[in-house]
């Protein structure tokens, strides 16, 4: 059914309001991905999360941390897209293999750090936000900030509407992918 119910556009096809985006985005990428032209099927939805990714990539959250919660939320929505996407873009950051293993297996990751954020993100989603105090102060004592868990949330909002509308439209690995599924 999703294939039929979420064809993937082009740019001719895109509905209006869709074809800005998706022309940034061919052009940013050297090619349109499968999973920008399924959302384009509804035009706010693309721009939503386009909008909501870019502010998300300007917080004060370091790239691997940032990183962190893309796969995070990746593995834990089950989202094949995205998971290939965020090996890729962890490859090319010549992250540690076996930071990116587990990451990948969503198991704990060798970084204290970095698993400090996992577990916070786990447990803002978990918790519906609600953390608690223990949690809360397990992720501060690693050097994130309040500013950092406002910010935890912003990127749980961006990579659930990512995934989830990936999931929905099934949208298939485009082939520069492939090597990193």
């Amino acid at each position: 059914m999703s294939a039929t119910a979420f064809p993937g556009h082009t740019h001719a096809s895109a509905p209006a309001a869709a074809r800005p985006a998706l022309a940034a985005i061919a052009q940013k990428q050297g090619f349109l991905p499968a999973a920008a032209a399924r959302m384009a099927n509804s035009p706010e939805l693309l721009n939503g999360f386009l909008k909501i990714n870019a502010l998300f990539e300007a917080t004060t959250l370091d790239r691997l941390s940032r990183e962190v919660l893309s796969m995070t939320m990746a593995t834990r929505n089950g989202c094949h897209v995205c998971i290939a996407l965020h090996t890729a873009i962890l490859t090319s950051l010549d992250t540690e293999p076996a930071l990116l293993a587990a990451l990948r297996e969503a198991a704990p990751l060798p970084d204290e750090r970095l698993e400090a954020l996992r577990q916070f993100i786990l447990a803002a989603v978990a918790t519906n936000g609600a953390v608690g105090d223990e949690a809360m102060e397990a992720f501060l004592s690693h050097g994130y900030t309040p500013r950092n868990a406002l910010e935890v949330v912003l990127g749980i909002g961006a990579y659930t509407l990512s995934t989830l509308a990936n999931r929905m439209t099934d949208a298939p690995l485009d082939g520069p992918l492939a090597q990193f599924a």
